[in-house]
């Protein structure tokens, strides 16, 4: 089938998961052409050939907040110009390809074209249990405003798809037709890292000089091996028990895999790899991303580990430490198969598109 598949670019956990289901597609014998907006672009064309790029709406964090004020005039500065350039594209993707099926990572304008031409739209991401399923109020308490508008902006953002394949780790009760739940999917290099129970902190951090921080890990006993705090590095900066790392993909796994745990934002990507690969979290959310909020309230409703607003107070650092053996014990009874329900799903929802009655 031709498919024409749209990738936010807001974030790279959903090109991620992308790359995860093109690469399946791909297999399949599917002719695909790639929509997708910021960084996701340049990730996915490295792996993929008919990737275009298009301008997609993003964030603009300060502090670890959404700077909402600003994240509004820059994408309406961006959308003065990238518009027209969608509207190009779009002709150009019209006249050259006649997709039969639309698939949406969380992005609009290929799913727009879908409803424009009638073709039938699926949607793949995680944000969309924001709006599709009950979240209990213990969930949202304190975040109430947070959470009303993040629903609705997930709300209006790919309204009446055809089917929703939403990912998730945790499972609340499901309150909108046509959606099903589904492990988060995995990029290969976490489904062949090999699991170890090492003695050492995996620290995330991208604010430089938080040197408050610096001393709570030092005050822990543990080895911590960092990314993010210090950007410049070539090469490994031992000082002490700490080690700052420049970032590589390949050694962020594998301390990853043998961490005995992990202190990082609210990511959705490496909080579901986390969680595969039985690792406690302490979660760090972006404040006003009611995502990560959630992402983070319900790794601690499963007691999978923590979530805290700041690590300016060492004693969250040292809780965390000294709740490790508990979280442990939760996480280990978690399982998921792999990537194969989901994509066992898609490639029945494709077999009924193909047949004219999706």
């Amino acid at each position: 089938m031709k498919i024409l598949y749209g990738v936010v670019g807001e974030g790279m956990g959903h090109a991620i998961r992308s790359r995860v289901v093109l690469d399946h597609l791909v297999m399949q014998g599917h002719e695909i052409e790639i929509m997708a907006s910021g960084r996701a672009t340049d990730f996915l064309a490295k792996r993929f050939e008919g990737v275009n790029r298009i301008h997609g709406l993003h964030m603009i964090y300060d502090e670890n907040r959404v700077r909402k004020g600003k994240t509004l005039w820059s994408n309406v500065l961006a959308g003065a110009t990238g518009v027209p350039k969608n509207i190009g594209a779009y002709f150009e993707l019209i006249a050259s390809f006649n997709p039969e099926v639309v698939i949406s990572d969380f992005e609009s304008w290929t799913y727009l074209y879908a409803k424009a031409h009638r073709v039938p739209v699926v949607s793949i991401d995680n944000m969309q249990i924001i709006n599709r399923c009950v979240i209990p109020p213990e969930v949202i308490e304190g975040y109430e405003t947070d959470f009303a508008i993040a629903k609705a902006f997930v709300k209006g953002k790919l309204p009446y798809c055809d089917e929703y394949l939403v990912t998730t780790f945790f499972r609340p009760e499901i309150r909108k037709p046509r959606t099903r739940l589904f492990p988060p999917i995995l990029r290969p290099e976490i489904l062949r890292a090999e699991r170890q129970r090492g003695d050492h902190l995996l620290v995330y951090q991208t604010a430089e000089g938080n040197d408050s921080l610096v001393e709570t890990l030092r005050k822990t006993g543990l080895p911590c091996r960092i990314y993010g705090m210090k950007r410049d590095l070539k090469e490994d900066l031992v000082e002490g028990t700490l080690t700052y790392r420049p970032f590589s993909e390949t050694t962020f796994i594998a301390d990853l895999a043998s961490s005995r745990g992990v202190i990082a934002g609210g990511g959705f990507t490496l909080m579901g790899e986390c969680v595969y690969l039985h690792k406690p979290m302490l979660s760090v959310p972006i404040g006003g991303q009611f995502e990560q909020i959630l992402n983070g309230r319900y790794l601690a409703r499963e007691s999978f580990g923590m979530m805290a607003e700041s690590l300016d107070d060492p004693k969250t650092v040292l809780d965390f430490v000294e709740g490790l053996p508990t979280f442990e014990k939760a996480l280990a009874s978690y399982t998921q198969d792999g990537n194969r329900l989901l994509l066992e799903a898609l490639d029945g929802i494709l077999d009924r598109a193909e047949a004219g009655i999706l």
